[in-house]
């Protein structure tokens, strides 16, 4: 059942590889190239953040959510799905949103307040981002409700390749959420083809893991009756290992997992926390030598899989990528506020009509300023 107290990890803080035959077997397929494209889809996706953070910083997104220190834990359990998966995300999955080809401008719709999404979960099977906490694992449990209906003819081989898996991403303080509860409650009672994916970045903004969880929160899942198993969340290959084991048994009948991926959000909760009010700086200093990408990193140096050039060319690249964003992101469309209420409701509603009609009067009321006004004072 693979169910147990501790950590699985494969690639230790040295970039040292440990052998292990149970977990191995669902990495026969890993080689040089895979690994370097995982560093690659890491440093991209810190880079993305980075760039996001400074936006931000410079008044052009009304709020960020940063991941720095959980890019293996996402890049492992994206690269893990196959392309008829769905998968749900909070607010946070970036790299996630990388391995499903979510362009990375479009990501910053939301956070520009320009839109309610950014692209169309139909393209990828990757879901819109879920700002309210939790909200999203009732959805994925019921997504996944369904589609075990809608493949209830299918054949055991054709479920095991063709066969869909859901995914829910959350993290340690979503836990705590009655929405994960009962999630879990359905997802067992009908043995649902879902994994629960809980990135445990240690905080729940300013609460820490000890007060959400007396026990590893892998260990909840032991009492909905279903396995629960943690991961060392910096260690791209166990998240990887670990999470095609979750999707292979949702696949084939075998119903829902619970991963929490161990790890620690190396900045704020969001660009408007403050951690340094609520942790200390030999806390953060702790998890410093444990980061993901330096990590794999010192692996493909010290085994002669990256050479100067590879990564020369992956910070150019990234850099690229990030002026493209930046670009993109600065050239939106600003939409017509009539637009914030054309999906709210299936039909008009007489009060929202009649509400916008009135504003948009009191705006018209307004004079625009004339190019030629000059307000610097100098004049006057």
């Amino acid at each position: 059942m693979h169910e147990s107290g501790d950590m699985i990890q494969l690639l230790n803080s040295e970039g040292e590889r440990t052998a292990n035959p149970e977990w191995d077997a669902y990495l026969g397929d890993v080689d040089a190239d895979m690994l370097r494209q995982f560093y690659r889809d890491m440093f991209y996706t810190r880079r993305f953040d980075k760039e996001a953070t400074a936006l931000q910083r410079q008044g052009q997104l009304a709020l960020w959510v940063p991941l720095r220190g959980q890019e293996a834990a996402q890049i492992g359990a994206g690269r893990a799905t196959k392309p008829q998966d769905y998968l749900f995300p909070t607010y946070r999955e970036h790299g996630v949103a990388l391995t499903r080809n979510v362009d990375f401008p479009q990501m910053l719709r939301l956070f520009r307040g320009i839109s309610n999404g950014g692209w169309d979960p139909r393209d990828n099977n990757f879901h819109m981002y879920t700002m309210v906490l939790a909200a999203q694992v009732p959805h994925a449990t019921g997504y996944a409700m369904a589609t075990k209906m809608d493949e209830a003819d299918f054949s055991p081989e054709k479920r095991a390749e063709d066969g869909t898996a859901v995914m829910a991403f959350f993290g340690d303080g979503a836990s705590s959420e009655g929405d994960v509860h009962e999630s879990m409650v359905f997802a067992a009672s009908f043995n649902a083809p879902l994994v629960f994916f809980c990135q445990n970045n240690q905080w729940a903004i300013s609460v820490p893991v000890e007060v959400q969880a007396k026990v590893p929160i892998s260990q909840r899942a032991q009492g909905y009756g279903f396995p629960g198993v943690r991961v060392d969340g910096n260690d791209v290959l166990a998240v990887l290992a670990v999470t095609r084991w979750a999707l292979e048994r949702a696949r084939t009948g075998q119903g829902p997992t619970f991963i929490e991926a161990y790890t620690y959000r190396m900045s704020a909760h969001t660009t408007a926390d403050d951690p340094t009010k609520y942790r200390l700086d030999s806390e953060e200093a702790s998890w410093i030598d444990r980061d993901p990408l330096v990590r794999l990193e010192k692996h493909l140096r010290d085994n002669g899989l990256g050479d100067e050039a590879f990564f020369e060319d992956v910070s150019r690249g990234a850099d690229e990528m990030a002026h493209r964003v930046r670009q993109e992101a600065m050239a939106f469309p600003v939409p017509r506020l009539e637009q914030l209420f054309d999906n709210v409701y299936a039909g008009a509603h007489p009060l929202i009509q009649a509400e916008l009609k009135q504003h948009l009067e009191y705006e018209a009321g307004f004079l625009d300023r004339p190019e030629s006004d000059n307000t610097d004072g100098g004049a006057h």
